[in-house]
């Protein structure tokens, strides 16, 4: 590895140090669909967001849910202190689309349908008010 890119590395890795995060890959939902729940929880405070994600109807929501549990119990283990109530807040949420498996359906006349299974990948960063 060069002098330059390891610096880079270095850097970015005492920066996850002091950030609480957690990463969900290859979730077998549209990225589409993933980014609809995850605007419905940007910017708010965690314990807020959990209830939203909790009654909301929408499959991603449970998964979304999960990952904030994750987050929030990241912070906990990295800080050594316990999450009250107004002082965690979700600081950003980004849904990528991962990888696209390629299936063929069956069509009239010989012919065949291409259906696109997608996927994403979703990272979780929560941070404390200052």
């Amino acid at each position: 590895m060069g002098k330059r890119k390891k610096e880079v590395a270095d850097k970015r890795k005492e920066q996850n140090k002091s950030s609480y995060f957690a990463k969900l890959n290859d979730c077998p939902t549209s990225p589409r669909k993933m980014r609809q729940v995850a605007d419905l929880v940007r910017g708010m405070e965690v314990y807020n967001a959990l209830n939203v994600l909790k009654f909301n109807t929408r499959e991603a929501s449970g998964r979304l849910e999960k990952l904030l549990k994750s987050a929030i119990n990241n912070y906990e283990q990295k800080s050594q202190e316990r999450a009250e109530e107004g002082s965690l807040f979700v600081k950003e949420i980004r849904v990528d689309s991962a990888l696209m498996v390629k299936r063929l359906r069956t069509a009239p006349q010989g012919r065949g349908y291409r259906i696109r299974k997608r996927s994403n990948h979703v990272t979780l960063v929560i941070d404390t008010k200052k």
